[in-house]
């Protein structure tokens, strides 16, 4: 089964980066970028497709 990709979105770089580490922790989830604002994650989700639920 494939990994789920996931974006982080906070304003916050302590918020992300502690999802980021604890979501490492699962070897079914891969944190493909971080973003601090919506404009940011646009443009992210463009380059690192994300998984979309």
């Amino acid at each position: 089964m494939p990994k789920t990709r996931v974006l982080i979105v906070d304003d916050h770089a302590l918020v992300r980066e502690g999802i980021t580490a604890f979501l490492k922790m699962y070897d079914d989830i891969e944190v493909v970028a971080e973003a601090s604002d919506g404009l940011e994650a646009i443009e992210k989700v463009k380059k690192f497709t994300p998984t979309l639920f």
